[in-house]
């Protein structure tokens, strides 16, 4: 079949590769001029099965309550004359009960080790090399509710398969010896040996890259505007071409991976999709003193920041990224926000960043209530989805672009997760378009 991805970003290059994999022919539609230019460019760079507890768990809605008014606080909800973002908002409050939340973690934790394992796989395959590093990723605490609180839910991604340890503050300093200076402060800590870090940009361009040697076409700096349906299905997708030139395209499927900006293309549609930006920062500086900066990938639960270090031909660099902001699609950097995280920086590692040379960075993160992404199919015949991974796209990518590629060609993914549109039944294959 001819299948038409929209947007290049890490879901959109995922579905693509796997879905060249599974012998289709694929079209990759982006606005931007290079795949994973928006959300996909400067995160956190951690693929991480541990951090699955949703930011919708029972501890929530009194930190939202307190958090209100803060520019620095971890997640502002800046309220706004917006529908769906009090929709989303009681969406999100109904998530929070503790059935919901295990239920999500659930879902979460199944597909990240479902991903994980198939980026490894990609890795071995093609010899991908995007600055990862395979040493873990170590949860520290500098507040002993904050710990206390994390117990439960890395109990159950443990049964779950994901083995977060429960370690002392003592080991969390051997193993990450950048710690030794808030020491004192540690409440505990928990690792994740297998989880990873690397340059979700680096990762998303060598990829497309491997796609296109493939025959995977990449239509860039093409605006897609509208998606036609006729009699149930989709029928073309209207874009505006890189010289200005308005063009129906037309394919046999068609993937929605546009992140945050999906909802607006599928509402004419009738698909509606509980999707929502948070606006999240990222700053990445040069290293400034090698012994004070980490090697092993980091999460501040507290503050809802992560740590990765890159090392490459661009230098040795520091990635902190996180916060969430829901303020509709603006992308104007909050300078609080961004101070807020330079200032945890140097508190935890003094000195170890350049803060002088420190480039600061938002992206809109597409948040489900639950945290839970949506993949599969929608009530319109041909047309998936393979958005809503808000903070996990990169964690995410490879499991769901594998998963999608299956669904789209009448396969069942092996992994267990709630599908839209499946109900874990098979899917029928698609006839191509006469």
């Amino acid at each position: 079949m001819r299948v038409i991805v929209l947007g290049a970003g890490l879901l959109g290059v995922t579905s693509a590769y796997y879905l060249q994999q599974r012998g289709h022919d694929v079209t990759v539609i982006d606005r931007q001029a290079t795949p994973g230019a928006e959300t996909s460019f400067a995160n956190g760079g951690q693929i991480s099965v541990s951090h699955a507890e949703p930011w919708a768990n029972p501890s929530a809605p009194l930190k939202v309550l307190q958090w209100l008014g803060q520019e620095d606080a971890p997640l502002l909800f800046r309220v706004r004359a917006d529908l769906r973002q009090w929709l989303w908002g009681l969406q999100f409050l109904r998530n929070c009960t503790p059935a919901r939340t295990r239920h999500n973690i659930q879902q979460i934790v199944r597909l990240g080790t479902y991903s994980r394992a198939a980026l490894q796989q990609l890795r071995r395959d093609t010899g991908i090399e995007y600055d990862q590093r395979t040493q873990g990723i170590l949860h520290f605490y500098t507040n002993q509710k904050e710990f206390d609180g994390a117990l439960g839910p890395a109990e159950q991604m443990r049964q779950l398969g994901c083995e977060r340890q429960v370690i002392s503050a003592d080991e969390a300093v051997r193993i990450e010896p950048a710690l030794a200076h808030i020491r004192p402060q540690l409440a505990g800590a928990t690792f994740t040996a297998e989880d990873e870090s690397g340059d979700a940009n680096l990762f998303v361009r060598a990829l497309a890259a491997l796609c296109a040697q493939a025959g995977v076409q990449f239509r860039m700096g093409e605006h897609i505007t509208a998606l036609r349906a006729v009699a149930g299905a989709i029928d073309h997708v209207e874009v505006t071409t890189a010289e200005g030139r308005f063009e129906r395209v037309r394919g046999d499927a068609y993937v929605l991976a546009m992140g945050s900006y999906s909802p607006l293309l599928a509402q004419p549609l009738g698909v509606s999709l509980p999707i929502y930006p948070a606006k999240g920062y990222s700053v990445t500086m040069p290293v400034k003193d090698a012994t004070m900066a980490h090697q092993v990938s980091l999460t501040d639960d507290e503050f809802k920041l992560v740590f990765s270090r890159y090392t490459s031909e661009q230098g040795d660099r520091l990635r902190i990224a996180g916060t969430a902001e829901l303020n509709g699609y603006g992308r104007d950097l909050n300078m609080a926000r961004c101070e807020a995280i330079v200032h945890r920086v140097e508190r935890l590692f003094p000195g170890a960043g350049d803060t002088g040379q420190a480039q600061f960075w938002t992206g809109l993160r597409p948040a489900t209530p639950s945290n839970v992404p949506l993949i599969g199919r929608t009530t319109l015949d041909n047309l998936f989805l393979n958005t809503g991974h808000g903070t996990l796209g990169w964690t995410h990518s490879c499991g769901s672009g594998k998963a999608l590629a299956d669904i789209v060609s009448g396969r069942v993914p092996d992994v267990d997760f709630d599908f839209t549109g499946t109900k874990g039944q098979r899917q029928p294959r698609l006839q191509p378009a006469t």
